[in-house]
């Protein structure tokens, strides 16, 4: 007697374990704040960023008293996004398919897998959550059009943009001839990325903290075009660098993912960037329950977050998205 298979289709081994996502990048820009720039906790809707500009005027010394220069006190506005995200899982939906395997036995779920699949799910929450938290502190416009993540709070480009930063794009810092550049070639983004650097105003390069802030598509331009010219300004041996020292000058060129596919940069210092949170890390901070009146799992991540910088005048802008 033999066997009969022609009822089934044929079996291929699935796995709950290893469960692999998908690359997401981090929220790099609000590290960089939180080390070097300024953190404003407890903020639940705006906060102020109090500023304070003095001269000293030289006078002739004399009998009497000559008062001269004046103190200025002024202030820039962080209003934060109010941000959540939220997700219900239904268990039951996980019977049919690979994801059964991380099921409890019975038919009673009060969660939504075991260990090693909830610690997966929510690593890649958090890193998602990370993501988008990258490219709004960049792109973030509250009246634009480019959907949910990027409504909630103004991010720095348009608060940049709207100032009166330093506009690096012509042709007496980049040194290229006619018009401002409207796309960063590999024939161009030397003379580009220096022309920023000549840019940045004497007193703001004294602070000691200036980056240089442009996206990966415009970081590896550079890379590539310095080799080119024989100016390995990194050490290739360091496979873990994430940035490097523009040649010949002190400021180091740091790629962000929030500003991929823009076509610009920025040049400003840490110390002059602001983040306002009503608590610090509040975004990885996170409820994962089940509902027994709704019979699934619930995931929520509430948090509030926005950035400005405190001088417009001391930042340089590149952009050649015109």
């Amino acid at each position: 007697m033999a066997l009969a298979f022609s009822g089934l289709s044929a079996y291929t081994k699935q796995l709950v374990k290893p469960l692999l996502t998908s690359a997401v990048f981090g929220a790099k820009t609000q590290e960089l704040i939180k080390q070097g720039g300024i953190v404003i906790p407890g903020v639940k809707s705006s906060a102020a960023i109090p500023l304070m500009e003095t001269d000293a005027v030289f006078g002739t010394q004399s009998c009497s008293f000559d008062a001269s220069g004046t103190t200025t006190f002024s202030q820039r506005t962080i209003t934060v996004g109010s941000i959540k995200v939220e997700e219900k899982i239904c268990p039951k939906d996980m019977e049919a398919y690979f994801t059964q395997e991380a099921l409890k036995a019975g038919s009673s779920y009060e969660d939504f897998g075991n260990a090693d699949f909830q610690k997966a799910y929510l690593d890649k929450k958090n890193a998602r959550i990370a993501a988008q938290l990258e490219t709004a502190l960049w792109q973030g416009d509250t009246t634009g059009s480019g959907g949910a993540n990027l409504n909630k709070f103004d991010g720095l480009l348009k608060l940049i943009d709207a100032g009166s930063p330093v506009d690096a794009n012509v042709s007496g810092y980049t040194g290229l001839s006619g018009a401002a550049q409207s796309a960063i070639t590999a024939t161009n983004v030397v003379a580009c990325t220096e022309g920023i650097y000549k840019a940045i105003p004497a007193a703001v390069m004294a602070k000691g903290d200036v980056k240089i802030f442009v996206g990966y598509d415009w970081y590896r331009l550079l890379i590539l075009a310095y080799r080119a010219l024989n100016l390995f300004s990194y050490n290739p041996q360091d496979v873990n660098a994430q940035s490097f020292i523009l040649p010949g000058t002190n400021i180091e060129v740091q790629p962000v993912n929030g500003l991929n596919s823009t076509g610009d940069a920025y040049a400003i210092s840490l110390s002059n960037i602001a983040l306002g949170v009503d608590l610090v890390d509040e975004e990885t901070n996170y409820r994962l329950w089940y509902s027994e009146d709704n019979n699934d799992v619930r995931f929520r991540a509430q948090f509030k977050v926005g950035v400005n910088v405190a001088f417009t005048n001391e930042c340089v802008k590149f952009k050649s998205t015109i």
